[in-house]
């Protein structure tokens, strides 16, 4: 099983800068997008309901904004795409849509940022973890989501069944996931306890698979880059996209790789693959 997470910067847009073309390259079994920024609705119907593809939508409440769906090549069991079970933020209706500041329930995910789905056995978690660089409010934001969300994902560490997670995240882990990590201590997606809360899972059992595939790489592999001046041409990003597994699925990986190159044209972010046996 080959999966692929990618955060495609808009799929309306992705669409038109060839995306098919590049789907065709990459031969994913199961696809994880994130910031789809699309409902069903919006879309041409062969992107709306893809033939030859099983396909699961969680858009964000607010149209054109975020939002998450998973592509399979084989029926899809939809699990969860919520997370009811753990405190709302701020004590505030969950029924009520979010407004600029997203002071509803952070768990109840009316940005559409989770997913929980099955695919051949395998679980499956796409996730979209808040950006908190656009200022204060957003990074509290980001923090509420984290809270919530770390609880939860302890549970698939025990499964026995493989579990894989693979999404944005909106944190480079190390100095090695970030080329100017001096100049962003101080910055969403690299403040310390951002780091360590990544770090904490890692130390709880989930495996981080393209650091396991490239252990001794010191720069990089990075999966996102600035728009700004040539980050891109230099290669000079951050490593803020993830594939990570529990030992059930660690067992089956063969390889995991992050395709720069398939990316150029399509999205500010690189898809992210791991092979499965």
């Amino acid at each position: 099983m080959r999966i692929t997470t990618w955060n495609v910067n808009g799929l309306r847009a992705a669409i038109r800068k060839g995306l098919a073309d590049v789907l065709e390259q990459l031969q994913p079994d199961v696809l994880l997008m994130q910031e789809v920024r699309a409902t069903p609705d919006q879309l041409p119907a062969e992107w709306a309901s893809p033939p030859g593809w099983h396909v699961v939508w969680n858009p964000a409440r607010k149209k054109g904004y975020s939002g998450t769906a998973v592509w399979s090549r084989t029926p899809i069991e939809v699990l969860e795409t919520r997370l009811d079970d753990l405190p709302l933020r701020d004590g505030t209706d969950s029924s009520e849509p979010p407004g600029d500041d997203v002071t509803n329930s952070v768990c109840g995910d009316p940005e559409g940022r989770l997913q929980r789905l099955r695919c051949e056995g395998v679980e499956i978690l796409n996730v979209y973890l808040p950006s908190g660089s656009s200022g204060e409010a957003r990074q509290q934001h980001k923090e509420a989501w984290m809270k919530c969300f770390r609880p939860w994902l302890d549970q698939f560490l025990t499964m026995r069944r493989p579990v894989v997670l693979g999404g944005d995240l909106n944190i480079a882990h190390t100095a090695r996931d970030i080329y100017y990590a001096k100049a962003n201590e101080g910055k969403s997606g690299f403040l310390p306890h951002e780091r360590e809360w990544m770090g904490g899972l890692l130390e709880a059992g989930y495996a981080d698979l393209i650091r396991e595939q490239f252990p001794d790489v010191e720069a990089g592999p990075y999966s996102w880059w600035s728009n700004r001046g040539r980050a891109r041409e230099l290669d000079r990003g951050w490593r803020i996209d993830y594939l990570l597994a529990n030992r059930a699925a660690k067992k089956r990986v063969s390889s995991a790789s992050i395709d720069r190159e398939a990316s150029l044209t399509i999205s500010d972010h690189a898809p992210v693959t791991v092979e499965l046996d």
